[in-house]
């Protein structure tokens, strides 16, 4: 008996030990989607720490994504390669695309896959400071259009002379920085593919050439590992596949995984907020303005505090965005210029001049093309429209200002009305104001008359009658 409560009891421990062993798989999703920046970066970065924490055997990036910034692109990929766990890149759903910044980070990760329906590529650099590459490529584009429309009935090699001619003429036309960028795009994305084994071809000319696959092409040229249809379909592809991780190899058990979405947090809308072009530049807008008015009348705190708040917020998008210097100088001297209206007698000139410094300004802000880090057309319009606003109510204060009759000094005695206190032959006193005057003024005038002043000489008034004066 003793005996056989002692296989019982082994037994139980080894099938309690077994199923300790075969723990089900954990699978960590995270959404990134819009263009590629600092917030998304962060969301990235901290996701792949807290999978870390929770012991998760795989992270799926499910990708849907226009492109984006250089730096936060670079950020990610160093996350994924140096992440304790596999790091997959789902393109889904169907309608989604992995372009530009997405198709780097596609190559990056472990394991790379895309729903039917969905497309990666065209990761060529955007030009800096005014796209001069993109429009040269569709200039050249366009003629190359015309001279094959031309040309139609000529020979093949002709041609072919004609098109590497052009393409000789491009790339001598390209500056030496867009030449630079393109260069470490297309060496960078190159070395990404060889790390992982994929086409390092279609790698480079998605970059050089702003080439595209659709899902069946990428999977056919060996660009991605798998097409799958849902979550649980790439779940299950991947089971049993063997990842070689920076410090070790693992093998993936997630046919029956249990599957964790992770949602963007209040960080991340924070960052996603702050780090709006748009929102950064009315933040700086705010910031100057509630500090001006600070200085201007000392002691109210508020649009002080609140103007330092949305300054060092601006300044930190300012720190994180591709940000024109030129751009942001210009809009801060717009500001300075329409502030000075106030109170430097200059016609309007220097509103004028300030309200077009910040239109420029606004229009030069962003040192990219990249979708979703522009600032908007309606922002500068808005923006310049209260910086209008606040210059016109300025301008016409001093208008008023200058018809408004005098309140104060010896100015403001000339127009004002008194009563006669004593008089004799023209001459007397007269109350102003609770003040007595020495007065001049017609003979006829008795005590407890009332008068207005004419004139002032001095210390002397000269005065009239009041209804003589109206």
């Amino acid at each position: 008996m003793a005996r056989i409560v002692i296989l019982l009891l082994l037994a139980l421990g080894m099938f309690g030990a077994a199923a300790n062993g075969a723990r089900a798989a954990l699978v960590h999703v995270v959404p990134v989607e819009g263009p590629i920046g600092p917030a998304t970066s962060d969301l990235i970065a901290r996701s792949i720490d807290r999978a870390a924490e929770a012991g998760a055997d795989l992270v799926v990036l499910r990708m849907d994504t226009p492109g984006g910034l250089d730096t936060s692109t670079r950020s990610i990929i160093r996350a994924i390669i140096e992440a304790p766990m596999p790091v997959a890149t789902y393109v889904a759903p169907s309608g989604a695309r992995a372009a530009s910044a997405g198709t780097f980070i596609l190559y990056a990760s472990h394991i790379a896959a895309m729903a039917p329906g969905t497309n990666l590529g065209a990761a060529t650099p955007v030009a800096i400071g005014g796209s001069a590459l993109s429009m040269q490529t569709e200039a050249a584009g366009e003629d190359a259009a015309e001279e094959a429309a031309k040309d139609d009935a000529a020979s093949s090699e002709r041609s072919a002379g004609e098109a590497a001619e052009r393409s000789a003429g491009e790339a001598a036309e390209r500056s030496a920085s867009e030449a630079k960028a393109i260069e470490d795009a297309a060496a960078y994305i190159r070395s990404l593919a060889e790390m992982r084994g994929r086409d390092p071809d279609f790698a480079e000319r998605a970059v050089r050439e702003a080439a595209s696959l659709t899902y069946r092409e990428a999977l056919d040229a060996g660009v991605i590992d798998l097409v799958a249809r849902n979550l649980d379909e790439l779940l299950e592809a991947v089971d049993g596949r063997e990842i070689e991780l920076e410090r070790s190899t693992v093998v993936l058990q997630t046919a029956d995984a249990a599957v964790e979405s992770l949602e963007p947090d209040w960080r991340y809308q924070l960052l996603a907020i702050i780090t709006n072009p748009n929102v950064a530049a009315i933040l700086m807008l705010i910031g100057v303005y509630g500090i001006i008015f600070e200085f201007y009348s000392p002691g109210l705190v508020g649009p002080g505090l609140i103007g330092a708040i949305c300054l060092l917020l601006g300044l930190y998008a300012f720190q994180v965005l591709p940000v024109n210097y030129a751009g942001v100088g210009l809009l801060l001297l717009g500001i300075v210029l329409v502030t000075a209206e106030a109170f430097v007698p200059s016609f309007g000139i220097l509103g004028i001049a300030g309200i077009a410094s910040f239109v420029a300004g606004s229009i030069l802000l962003m040192d990219t093309d990249v979708p979703g880090f522009g600032i908007s057309p309606w922002t500068i319009g808005a923006m310049a429209t209260s910086l209008s606003a606040i210059f016109l109510l300025t301008l016409s204060m001093v208008v008023r200002g200058h018809k408004r009759p005098v309140v104060t000094g010896g100015e403001a005695v000339v127009h004002a009305h008194g009563r006669v206190e004593s008089w004799r032959d023209g001459l007397g006193r007269v109350r102003l104001e609770g003040e007595l005057w020495h007065a001049e003024g017609p003979a006829d005038l008795q005590p407890g008359d009332r008068v207005v002043v004419t004139e002032r000489e001095g210390l002397t008034v000269r005065v009239a009658p009041e209804k003589a004066s109206e």
